[in-house]
C-alpha cells in the first residue's frame, strides 16, 4: 500500500498504522503488548495509532485485558489480486497504479498527478477516503472496509462529440463488473447511480478539463457499497432520500472479496474508456436501455425551483434524459435535475 503524507502522519508511522491496520483485520482481540512488540514500538506508541485510526472513521473496540479488535473482520485491498484480475488488455493500458491507505478524495488525488498518455490509465483504490465527493457536491460516505473507491484518470486524444454522457457509459461498465461477480440484478439510474431493488448500491463522479480541438482528460470516481454498518445505512438513507443497499444484500455468502470486485471493476472501465473514445455514447447506448431501471416509470424531475411530472423513457444519442410529459418528449440534461421514481 500506499500513504499520503497529507493525512498527518510521518511516512514511519504511517507504515505502523497500516501494519496495525492488517494485524486487526481478522476482527479478533489482540492484546496491546502483542501488537507493540509486532510493531516494536511502546503500548503507549499503539495507543496512539488507534486513535489515529479512531480519528479516520474506524471502529475499534478497546477491553482491558483483552485488548483492541476491529468492529468486524475486513478483507483489506490487496494490490496483486486487483492487477491478476485484468485482461491483457488492460494491464498493457494501465501506466500507474495506487493502493492507498488513507486519501481525502481518490479523484482528488488523481487530478494532482500527471496526466496519462492518450489512452493509457491511471487509477487509485483506497481503504480510507476522509472527504470523498459526490454529484452535486455530495459528500460520498465510504467507512472502512464498507465499501470501493475507486478513480480513474484517462486521457482522450480528441473530445468525444458525447463525452457528458461518459457517465452512463461508466455505469454501464460498473453494472458488467458486478454481473461478472454475480450480481445481475444490478442496473442503472440516470444519471450515475448503480441500483438493485430501488436502492442506490452505488454512484459515479466525472470531474473533465480539457480544450474543444485537443485532448481531454477525464477523472473516473466509481463509490460501490460492498458491506455497510447499520448506523451508516441509516445515515445514508437520510443524506440522499433513498434506500441504500450494498453488494451484501444481493450475494450474501457469495460476496466476493473488494479486491476481486475492483479488479473486474478497473478492467470493465478501461476497456469502456477506449471504446468510448472510438465510438462514442452509441455504443453503450442499448446495453444501458436494458439495465435502465427507471424505464417506463413515473417520475418526477426537479429542476431548479420547478418540479416536472412524466413518465421516463429511456435517454436520447447524447445521454440526455427523455421524458413523456403531457403527450410530448423533453429533454433534461445531468447537471441541471434530480429525477425521482414515485
Amino acid at each position: 500500500m500506499s500513504t499520503t503524507r497529507a493525512q498527518g502522519l510521518p511516512r514511519v508511522l504511517a507504515g505502523r498504522r497500516e501494519h496495525l491496520l492488517a494485524l486487526l483485520a481478522d476482527g479478533e482481540f489482540h492484546s496491546g503488548e502483542t501488537l507493540a512488540r509486532r510493531l516494536r514500538m511502546s503500548r503507549g506508541g499503539i495507543w496512539k495509532l488507534v486513535q489515529s485510526l479512531r480519528g479516520l472513521g474506524v471502529e475499534l473496540t478497546s477491553v482491558p485485558n483483552r485488548g483492541y479488535r476491529l468492529a468486524r473482520p475486513v478483507d483489506l485491498l490487496d494490490r496483486e489480486t486487483i492487477l491478476a484480475a485484468l485482461s491483457a488488455a488492460s494491464r498493457d493500458r494501465l501506466e500507474r497504479f495506487e493502493l492507498l491507505t488513507v486519501v481525502d478524495s481518490t479523484n482528488a488525488f488523481l487530478a494532482a498527478q500527471p496526466v496519462p498518455p492518450c489512452g493509457r490509465a491511471s487509477a487509485c483504490v483506497a481503504e480510507i477516503q476522509t472527504h470523498g465527493r459526490g454529484r452535486r457536491g455530495r459528500t460520498w460516505m465510504a467507512p472502512f472496509g464498507s465499501g470501493i473507491c475507486l478513480s480513474i484518470s484517462w486521457q482522450f486524444a480528441t473530445v468525444p462529440p458525447t463525452l457528458p454522457a461518459l457517465s452512463l457509459a461508466i455505469g454501464v461498465a460498473a453494472a458488467r463488473a458486478l454481473h461478472r461477480c454475480g450480481a445481475d440484478p444490478v442496473g442503472v439510474k440516470w444519471p450515475n447511480d448503480l441500483v438493485w431493488e430501488h436502492r442506490k448500491l452505488g454512484g459515479i463522479l466525472i470531474e473533465m478539463r480539457g480544450e474543444s480541438a485537443g485532448p481531454a482528460h477525464v477523472v473516473v470516481g466509481i463509490g460501490i457499497n460492498t458491506h455497510l454498518p447499520a448506523a451508516v445505512r441509516l445515515a445514508l438513507a437520510g443524506q440522499q432520500a433513498a434506500l441504500v443497499a450494498d453488494v451484501r444484500d444481493i450475494l450474501r455468502e457469495r460476496t466476493p472479496a473488494r479486491s476481486a470486485l475492483v479488479g473486474v471493476l478497473l478492467d470493465e472501465c478501461i476497456d469502456t474508456l477506449q471504446v468510448f473514445g472510438e465510438r462514442g455514447f452509441e455504443h453503450f447506448r442499448e446495453t444501458w436501455a436494458s439495465l435502465d431501471s427507471l424505464a417506463n416509470t413515473p417520475v418526477k424531475v426537479i429542476t431548479g425551483a420547478q418540479t416536472v411530472l412524466g413518465i421516463a423513457r429511456g435517454v436520447a444519442e447524447d445521454g440526455t434524459l427523455l421524458v413523456e410529459v403531457d403527450g410530448a418528449l423533453r429533454r433534461f440534461v445531468s447537471g441541471e435535475v434530480s429525477v425521482r421514481a414515485f
